[in-house]
């Protein structure tokens, strides 16, 4: 028999394009969760797809009539997840295996399931807002192997457990049919614990901050904050090395210093901590020995903050030259010359920004901590440099009007942007505007919402009027295509500018899907 595996770690499911649009349909096609999807996708014979599907359909070797270029996937880019908890589990002597991209591995999965020398099997949820990516990789698992335990924590579970009633949430978990559920904003600790308690036979009550299955019931255990340092577990990537391809992301801060109100994401990560330089240094240069890493993508909400940490580690990557290219999320209202030039000379390649707004009072609302002045140089700066942008933009906060959003419409095309993305504002409960929301008239939640200046329906029109409207930036769709696949374009052979005609094509045949529709409904 194999060597046990103490923990299999599954990393993102993927849902095919088509399933995850029938899912959301279902929802109803004036809903504000399908008008959201559906203004990001594109229809072809008969079939909806997304961007990254269109490229890969028409574009891609995929195509044996098209260029040579490698198709768009999740699994060139190698999980900052996989590789923490992989790293974790580790330092703590427990073995461990891992499929980076469910979707895409499948078979490799299979293979490793069929063995039955699987103690326990950890679901990552990072980028989960619904059960059903996780409902697919369980029904997998239960198909081919019926001894593993399966543990699932993260974002989903913790949002969950916040915002259902214990009625919903037990009816949640059981559709699920996990063993077990961490609720924690970290939850490695717990993950050990369960691995413990299988080996010894111990009894599951004993573990803080897990549901765990007796019989056809959940159980719930006490909480207790787990306060695991980053600093002490960054990745080992000789772990990994013999699997890592061209593109890895990294994480070196947890959470977020910031409280904008629209974000509920330092509820879902706890306290913000971040790893001191010369730990940075460490995980860069394990990194830098790996031939096949071309980029990596800096995944902490703030990677430039706090500023003076922030330059540290750009010159140390000087100092070190590393091979490597980088991206990250940015604030660009800190962003000055001495800083884009570090930023440039250590190997950037492009920064998301989040922006949300064109208009000030938005920004106040949202409690941004930012203004459009700010906005426009931190902008102006990176492309001085050639650093490509990326902009996001949330269209009906509360407060918004149409005159907030031509504001909108007015900034980015005068702000330089190489590409920009407009989404619907999604209202969550553990979102600090929840607080507020006498004072806005505010009534739902999701992507069903209405408050006093706009509800979800008339903020979709307006998403509509600024895609039709904007020429001066490119619109880089949602949904299964990120600014990270504008970077895996760029590495598969594709110029800047053929990713922009690429995109500009993508958004002239939605603007014309969109005319139609409008031609119908007159």
């Amino acid at each position: 028999m194999a060597q046990m595996i103490d923990c299999l770690l599954i990393g993102h499911n993927q849902v095919e394009f088509q399933e995850y649009e029938r899912s959301v349909r279902k929802m109803g096609i004036n809903s504000g969760a399908y008008r959201d999807l559906n203004i990001n996708t594109l229809q072809y014979n008969n079939k909806i797809y997304s961007a990254s599907d269109i490229f890969n359909l028409f574009c891609s070797n995929k195509n044996p009539a098209s260029t040579a270029i490698k198709p768009i996937g999740l699994v060139e880019t190698f999980s900052a997840g996989i590789a923490y908890l992989g790293t974790y589990l580790n330092r703590g002597g427990y073995t461990f295996d891992y499929v980076n991209s469910f979707h895409e591995e499948k078979e490799n999965l299979a293979s490793l399931l069929i063995q039955d020398n699987i103690l326990v099997i950890g679901i990552l949820t990072t980028l989960y807002v619904t059960a059903l990516p996780v409902l697919e990789i369980i029904s997998f698992i239960r198909e081919y192997n019926h001894t593993a335990k399966i543990v699932l924590g993260g974002p989903l579970v913790s949002t969950k457990i916040r915002t259902m009633s214990p009625l919903e949430l037990d009816c949640l978990f059981k559709s699920i049919d996990a063993d077990f559920y961490i609720n924690s904003s970290q939850g490695e600790a717990a993950l050990l614990n369960i691995i413990d308690a299988l080996k010894n036979n111990s009894p599951y009550d004993k573990i803080n901050n897990i549901y765990y299955k007796t019989g056809e019931e959940y159980r719930s255990t006490p909480i207790s904050r787990e306060n695991n340092i980053l600093s002490g577990n960054m990745v080992n990537w000789d772990l990994f090395s013999d699997r890592v391809k061209e593109f890895v992301n990294v994480r070196t801060g947890i959470s977020c210093p910031f409280s904008c109100s629209f974000c509920g994401f330092p509820a879902h990560a706890g306290k913000y901590q971040v790893a001191g330089v010369e730990a940075v240094e460490k995980e860069l240069d394990l990194l830098n020995k790996i031939d096949s890493v071309k980029s990596i993508t800096f995944v902490d909400d703030t990677f430039n903050i706090p500023v003076k940490r922030f330059k540290e580690i750009l010159k140390m990557m000087i100092k070190n030259k590393y091979s490597f290219k980088w991206n990250s999320f940015f604030r660009c209202q800190f962003a000055d010359r001495e800083m884009v030039e570090l930023m440039k000379e250590s190997g950037c390649e492009s920064v998301l920004l989040g922006l949300e707004s064109g208009n000030e009072q938005i920004l106040k609302n949202m409690n941004k901590c930012a203004d459009l002045k700010k906005f426009l140089k931190g902008i102006a700066l990176l492309g001085e440099y050639g650093i490509v942008t990326f902009g996001n933009f949330i269209v009906g906060f509360p407060g918004e009007t149409g005159e907030t959003v031509t504001d909108t419409i007015r900034f980015i095309e005068a702000s330089g942007l190489d590409f920009y993305r407009t989404q619907l504002w999604y209202c969550e409960p553990i979102t600090p505007i929840w607080q507020e929301r006498d004072k806005y008239g505010l009534k739902g939640d999701s992507f069903e919402w209405s408050h006093d200046t706009m509800d979800s329906k008339a903020a979709c029109d307006w998403i509509r009027e600024i895609i039709l409207s904007v020429e001066g930036s490119i619109r880089y769709p949602q949904y299964y295509f990120d600014y990270d696949n504008v970077i895996q374009l760029l590495y598969k052979g594709m110029s800047l500018n053929q990713v922009k005609k690429y995109l500009k094509h993508l958004r002239y045949t939605q603007v014309t899907k969109m005319n139609n529709c409008m031609a119908l409904n007159e």
